[in-house]
């Protein structure tokens, strides 16, 4: 019903554009029924309060009581009385929304819906569109909590599929946002069964909630009395409207809630400076550059302690995923567990990109080589492909936590999930399959399925070797970044043409040139070491003295590289050739010396390495981990296929021919 009423906007608005009056109206809506019921009881209340001392926020928190919810609207106006004025429709409506609490209000400015209803009313279709709406009944009796958050997602995928956009950057399936709240609680054991036991939850991209939404849902299933306080943060006006209106009327703990879903952009505009939280969820947008805030991170990272993990290293410019990592540790709650502090648990989703982009010394591997060598890095789930609404790419979560269990103390569990999934009945996006969430709850309209999410943790809680689990030390990852040097070999002459170049650029050294020349001669000589022996002689004879650039010079002109020729000295060793130079990541728990004299030394006799130019990176190449080598077909196999295959063309043939 909510998608035919946008055709109606066809004409003043171009469908991409839509959202604008859509989302806002179908909050306006939800607050409406949520309302309904105790409407008459605030109207009464703010008749008697009104004129008197109470105002702004007291008389906010009175009326709110009234209503029963952490707000109100205090206007006789509801959308069925919209109806009875067409010609001053647009004039109630911004009225009516003016009667919301001041948390509802500044909602609305970030929707800009006022600009909307301007442009509807100009446009003569406000009143249609107004009046449509009042036949869709949002009431929570009608329309659960968990469905109203569905709705919202999916009209955002369909208008930013008509907008060409990224839908991925405002919300993620509910299945793998049920899968990581499985994985972030798991080990808990306080938060599932002790009353009264609270934490706080994080999102600093949270986009519509429904990763914060589905974490309450989740407490509500195993443990209502214990405190679940979720925060969020975003800086799409729209998206943080609807998730801040969404935690308003889905009335969480009040520690949490709407007004703790806060706009902002989370690295230039942090909205929860110096505050910590026991867990944190996110799904950052992929391959997203953060050239706008490059001057404030980069100060940042410049002032960072060695204990931050905006110490570690910036990712490069055209890819932030990694930032919003970097941003949760530095809210990590400390380890004490004499002053009841358990730390913190991070899931968060990335693309292949951050497990293996940027080789050793560079931001990205620094940043893995942060976090693995704190001991960090708990598990990666690999999900399948074709999951997400906005990429089919590769996605995998990870599990990140200043506090493992002891079992758990220097390794890290990668599992392998690429091939649990069902496919989709129909696609949405790129979507196309899902992962099994089991049996559907009481009331919930969809067909029960096998309970992959459930596979999926056991896997990851069982903590086994086997083919779709495997268990590694922290090391197994890293590796070091070795130079290894060969030696300069250079052939020396003197030709006319040369002799020409070098006097050219240094007239004043003719006569030098000249003794040079009739001392050694045109012949070539393959001994570099020599050959500058004895002009070095020659020169001192001579009483002439050559600055460095002018030896540089005679060098580059009158030598030619020449795999036949001496080494070059330099010091006490030789000098190295950079066009030969090369580079061997050698795992960290290999004795590297031993690597030289087995991989290295066996092909290049003439190398050594300069350890002096060391670097340690971590990378995890997941397919390497779990690839499993499949034989190729028997040469007669395949033949036979061939045959038959062209028998039946000929059979074919003959049908047509006869």
């Amino acid at each position: 019903m909510i998608w035919q009423i946008a055709d109606l906007l066809r004409g003043p608005y171009r469908p991409p554009q839509y959202e604008r009056v859509m989302l806002p109206l179908v909050v306006l809506r939800r607050f409406d029924c949520v309302l309904a019921d105790t409407k008459d009881q605030v109207l009464a209340e703010y008749s008697r309060r009104r004129g008197g001392k109470l105002e702004d926020d007291a008389l906010d928190r009175i009326l709110n009581r009234a209503a029963g919810h952490r707000f109100h609207n205090r206007s006789p106006l509801d959308f069925q009385k919209l109806k009875g004025d067409p010609d001053n429709i647009h004039s109630h409506l911004t009225s009516y929304i003016n009667g919301f609490s001041a948390n509802v209000r500044r909602i609305f400015e970030y929707f800009e819906f006022g600009n909307e209803i301007e442009r509807m009313h100009d446009a003569d279709i406000l009143y249609l569109v107004v009046k449509e709406f009042c036949d869709v009944d949002l009431h929570p009796d009608k329309v659960p909590n968990e469905q109203m958050g569905l709705v919202f997602e999916n009209l955002i995928r369909r208008f930013n599929e008509l907008a060409n956009e990224t839908a991925g950057d405002h919300f993620t399936p509910r299945e793998v946002i049920h899968l990581m709240v499985d994985l972030l609680f798991i080990g808990d054991d306080n938060l599932l069964t002790k009353e009264g036991y609270a934490v706080r939850m994080l999102d600093p991209a949270c986009g519509t909630g429904g990763m914060l939404a589905e974490a309450q849902a989740y407490m509500r299933r195993h443990n209502t009395a214990a405190k679940l306080y979720v925060y969020g943060q975003d800086y799409n006006k729209r998206a943080f409207a609807t998730a801040a209106s969404d935690m308003l009327m889905k009335q969480v703990d009040h520690n949490g809630g709407g007004e703790n879903v806060r706009f902002g952009d989370s690295f230039t505009d942090d909205k929860f400076e110096d505050q910590t939280f026991d867990y944190f969820i996110a799904n950052p947008p992929f391959g997203v550059d953060w050239k706008k805030q490059k001057k404030e991170i980069v100060q940042r990272h410049e002032k960072a302690p060695e204990d931050s993990p905006w110490s570690a290293g910036l990712p490069r410019v055209n890819d932030g995923s990694l930032l919003f990592l970097q941003h949760m540790i530095s809210k990590f709650e400390d380890v004490d567990t004499e002053a009841q502090k358990y730390g913190s648990r991070a899931a968060i989703v990335f693309s292949g990109s951050p497990l293996f982009t940027g080789g050793a010394g560079g931001g990205e591997s620094n940043i893995r080589k942060w976090i693995i060598e704190r001991d960090m890095l708990e598990a990666i789930v690999a999900l399948p492909e074709q999951m997400f609404y906005n990429t089919g790419i590769g996605t995998y979560i990870w599990i990140v936590t200043n506090n493992k269990p002891a079992e758990r103390k220097a390794k890290i569990q990668l599992v392998d999930a690429r091939d649990i999934w069902l496919p989709m009945r129909r696609s949405q996006g790129d979507k196309r399959r899902k992962i099994g969430a089991g049996k559907a709850p009481e009331g919930d309209a969809r067909p029960d399925e096998p309970d992959q999410i459930a596979e999926i943790v056991r896997l990851y809680g069982g903590y086994t070797q086997n083919a779709k689990s495997k268990i590694f030390d922290n090391a197994d990852f890293g590796y070091t970044r070795v130079t290894v040097e060969r030696p300069l070999r250079l052939c020396y002459r003197m030709t006319v043409e040369d002799k020409a170049r070098f006097l050219d650029a240094a007239p004043h050294l003719l006569d030098d040139i000249q003794a040079i020349d009739k001392a050694l001669g045109r012949e070539p000589e393959l001994d570099w070491n020599t050959v500058w022996g004895s002009i070095d002689k020659l020169l001192k004879k001579r009483e002439s003295r050559w600055r460095a650039p002018e030896v540089k010079l005679f060098r580059n002109v009158f030598t030619k590289k020449d795999a036949e020729a001496e080494r070059v000295k330099a010091g006490k060793g030789f000098e190295a050739d950079p066009d030969l130079r090369d580079f061997e990541n050698i795992p960290l728990k290999k004795d590297i010396d031993a690597y030289l004299a087995h991989e290295v030394l066996p092909h290049v006799p003439d190398a050594w390495m300069d350890r002096s130019k060391d670097k340690v990176g971590y990378e995890i190449n997941f397919n390497r981990h779990f690839y499993q080598f499949t034989p190729p077909r028997k040469l007669t196999e395949i033949d036979a296929d061939l045959k038959k295959a062209e028998d039946e063309i000929l059979r074919l043939l003959q049908e047509v021919t006869e």
